[in-house]
Parts: C-alpha cells; sequence; structure tokens
C-alpha cells in the first residue's frame, strides 16, 4: 500500500511540475500581451513565486520516491536472489529528472531572483531580460518533462 501512494504522490508532482510549466508557457504567458510591461511583469512574478513554490516541494517528492521506488524494487530483486538490472526506461527517466531538477534549481534560485529584483526596483527591461530567459529555460525544461514521460509510457 506505501508503495501505491509512494508512486500516486510520484506521478502527481509530475502532473503539478509538467502541466504547471504548459499553463504558464502556452496558455498564461500568450494571454498577457494585452498589459502594459509593468502589469505583464508583476504579474509574472506573483504567478511564478506562487509556482515555484509548488514546484520545489514537487521537485522534493519526485526525486525522493522516485528514488525510494528504484531502491525498493533493487533491495527485493536483491533479496529473492536476483541480479537487479534497471530498465534502460528508469535510467533515462532518472536521469532526465536529476537534470530537470537542476535546471529547475537555476530557474528558481538564479533568473527568478532576477525578476524579483527588477519588479521590485521597477527596471522593466531588466525584468523582460530577465522573463526571457526564465522562459527559454522553462521551454528546455518542459520538452524535457514531455521527453521523460514519453520515454515512460512507450518503454
Amino acid at each position: 500500500m506505501f508503495y501505491s501512494i509512494l508512486k500516486l504522490a510520484h506521478l502527481l508532482a509530475i502532473v503539478l511540475w509538467v502541466g504547471g510549466m504548459i499553463f504558464a508557457h502556452c496558455f498564461l504567458r500568450p494571454s498577457l500581451g494585452a498589459l502594459e510591461p509593468p502589469h505583464r511583469l508583476r504579474l509574472m512574478q506573483d504567478v511564478l513565486g506562487r509556482f515555484f513554490s509548488a514546484v520545489l516541494g514537487a521537485v522534493i517528492v519526485v526525486l525522493a520516491s522516485g528514488a525510494w521506488m528504484i531502491g525498493r524494487t533493487a533491495r527485493q530483486v536483491a533479496e529473492t536472489g536476483g541480479s537487479f538490472q534497471m530498465p534502460y526506461a528508469w535510467i533515462t527517466m532518472a536521469i532526465l529528472g536529476v537534470v530537470m531538477a537542476a535546471i529547475f534549481g537555476h530557474i528558481r534560485f538564479a533568473l527568478y531572483p532576477r525578476l524579483d529584483r527588477a519588479v521590485q526596483a521597477a527596471q522593466w527591461s531588466d525584468g523582460a531580460n530577465a522573463m526571457a530567459a526564465i522562459r527559454k529555460w522553462v521551454t528546455v525544461n518542459l520538452a524535457l518533462g514531455v521527453l521523460t514521460i514519453a520515454v515512460i509510457m512507450l518503454g
């Protein structure tokens, strides 16, 4: 039962993370074009601040639950006298998950503070540059997230 709950938490955290990126990148951002830069950047600063806090928790859940589930499977195989060979899809998922977490760390702890400082100082050009960098790395992470899901679902 614990394994099932952990797997559910793992999947829900991925839904929050990848689904949130899809929403922000494909729906929210294009809709903000009608706003003036100060209003657009203030809104994105607020939305991203809330989203990144949620994603930080999701990343912790994804990495911890993923590591636990792999470790549990390896331990069960070892207890039966077998030799654990992690499937290539799992290896790919684990590597891409760690890369995505590192990219998220860069976005959250390097790029977002630049946006936050620029908005606080009403430096709209600097804010736009920070937002462009965030958008670029979110696009990369979104592509990696979709690729990870495809690898797992298609085997």
